[in-house]
């Protein structure tokens, strides 16, 4: 079995409802395990263990939060060994991509061991407190059934 560990913060709920969608498109292909953990409590050794990786952030002041930075930036210490990763983050207003072009450009620059495989996701929320958009929400589950299929092959 495959194993995808999806890591995110949310200040709102607004990246965690987005993660657990595309979570819900991933699971869509049989064969496939997704793990969901918060950036603060993200165990590296589920991280070390899984097949891929997938990064949310909200978008904050024009890019990812700074602890989604600092995690980033600790899988530059690990010898991941071409791990499949792609983005995703959440925007108001009209910053979209702004954070996920951040995460990509950090990951590409700052772990080579990671290899980003598909065009990261932006997903626009109602307001800091959001909520999602609801027409949003289809995108992300279909961003999980790409995903899926591309790592699982």
């Amino acid at each position: 079995m495959s194993k995808v560990i999806v890591i995110y913060e949310s200040k709102y709920g607004n990246t965690r409802q987005v993660a657990e969608e595309i979570i819900a498109g991933i699971e869509e292909k049989k064969g496939i395990e997704a793990i969901l953990s918060e950036v603060k409590q993200v165990d590296f050794d589920d991280v070390i263990a899984a097949d891929s990786i997938l990064i949310g952030s909200p978008n904050h002041w024009g890019g990812h939060t700074g602890s989604i930075k600092k995690f980033i930036n600790e899988l530059g210490e690990i010898n991941l060994n071409r791990v499949p990763v792609a983005v995703f983050d959440t925007y108001i207003n009209r910053d979209i991509g702004k954070a996920v072009k951040k995460m990509e450009k950090q990951i590409a620059e700052k772990v080579l061991s990671l290899e980003l495989i598909t065009p990261g996701l932006s997903v626009k929320v109602d307001g800091m407190k959001g909520p999602v958009l609801e027409e949003e929400l289809p995108k992300c589950r279909e961003f999980g059934r790409k995903f899926g299929e591309v790592v699982k092959g």
